[in-house]
């Protein structure tokens, strides 16, 4: 199976991210955040984040729109990921991919501990955490879920960089060919190629 390049957005990619959050459904709103968040308190969210000290990974479509994202924000006792994924995407393992690359990032920022708060109704997140080993306790319908991660080693930011390179490069793919489709359809074709 083909990995799924996960790529570590920059803070200019923020408005992507607000965007994404904002196109979520009310059902995946209340499930991602824990409560029915109006648009402004999203993008309150989104604009608040500190890309100095937080990471956010997403996945793009061909005409790079994010369809998954991550957000890890780090803090004293290890590192809290959140995740969402665009209905029409799920079920390809996008979901899936974001947490193993937040999880890796944070193992080789030497934390040792991933935990995920959410619904217990959110049974994707679930899912995923109990398909990563999480431990997951439940209590008057809240989750959260921990991860004990392994010391980071050679081969864990090896992997890491590599990963990196590799998303960097498919984005770059994706920019180019979503360039050459806008410009065919600028110029009167249907997707740039010449006829």
């Amino acid at each position: 199976m083909i990995p799924i390049p996960v790529q570590r957005l920059p803070e200019s990619a923020r408005d992507a991210y607000r965007d994404h959050l904002l196109e979520l459904p009310p059902p995946d709103v209340y499930l991602r955040f824990g409560n029915a968040l109006p648009p402004e308190r999203i993008a309150g969210y989104a604009d608040g984040i500190n890309f100095d000290t937080d990471v956010v990974f997403g996945v793009h479509d061909e005409a790079l729109q994010l369809l998954g994202a991550a957000h890890v924000a780090f803090a004293d006792d290890g590192a809290e990921l959140g995740l969402s994924v665009l209905p029409a995407s799920r079920g390809r393992g996008i979901g899936s991919a974001l947490f193993e690359r937040s999880a890796q990032h944070v193992r080789n920022r030497f934390e040792y501990r991933l935990y995920m708060h959410c619904l217990a109704e959110n049974a994707a997140m679930m899912r995923i955490a109990r398909r990563a080993g999480m431990k997951v306790v439940v209590d008057a319908g809240d989750a959260d879920a921990f991860l004990q991660l392994a010391p980071a080693n050679p081969a864990s930011i090896t992997s890491e960089t590599l990963a990196n390179r590799m998303a960097v490069f498919d984005y770059a793919l994706k920019a180019q060919s979503d360039m050459v489709r806008r410009m065919g359809r600028a110029f009167g074709g249907t997707d740039g190629a010449s006829e």
